[in-house]
């Protein structure tokens, strides 16, 4: 069975997920990357977004050229869903494969969801948000990605408010203070999993 001790990571975009995850890794959490896959599963139908979109999308031969793509659709919603549409189910499929092989070890493992509330399209019951304001996700996105704020502030906005995130998460690591805050946060989300289930049957 799949997702049965399955925890959301999710957040917003430039809220630092990807370095919670690397940490909570190295604190012994298995993590399933939805990204990874997704970016897979996107390099694998290359041919279908050449198709659908355009050649110009496809970097040498058979790699989906991401960034490019990514202005194209969040600038065109009808874009934006049509490359959803096929890339959802593909990816969710994917995820629960792993899930499941994850399942069998009876212990709770963390699956990397971007828009784990946006879409609902997972049955698992507890979530933990990476949280960081509004206001400083902007300016790390900025900073990262090298958008201009109108850019940076229409992708932000096509997810779920992080607000109402954090709202909605079972827990919340906190990334709005530097490197060594985030640590000691993830090491108390790891803390608070190992007391609430048994150690794994190995």
């Amino acid at each position: 069975m799949a997702f049965e001790y399955a925890i959301a990571l999710t957040g917003g975009i430039a809220t630092g997920k990807s370095t919670v995850a690397s940490l909570l890794g190295l604190n012994g959490l298995r993590i399933i990357d939805a990204d990874t896959i997704a970016h897979r599963i996107l390099d694998e139908n290359s041919s279908w977004v050449a198709e659908h979109f355009g050649t110009e999308f496809i970097s040498n031969g058979s790699k989906v050229n991401r960034p490019l793509l990514g202005k194209k659709i969040f600038a065109d919603p009808e874009a934006k869903k049509e490359l959803e549409d096929f890339l959802h189910p593909k990816i969710r499929a994917a995820i629960e494969e792993q899930s499941e092989k994850q399942d069998r070890l009876k212990y709770p493992y963390l699956i990397d969801i971007p828009l784990f509330f946006e879409t609902l399209s997972y049955p698992i019951k507890n979530s933990v948000v990476v949280y960081t304001p509004k206001t400083l996700q902007l300016e790390r996105f900025m900073k990262r990605n090298g958008f201009s704020e109108e850019e940076s502030l229409r992708r932000i906005e096509s997810q779920m408010d992080i607000e109402e995130k954090k709202n909605r998460a079972t827990w919340v690591i906190d990334n709005s203070s530097n490197l060594k805050h985030l640590q000691r946060e993830c090491e108390q989300f790891v803390d608070t999993i190992k007391l609430l289930y048994p150690a794994p049957k190995v």
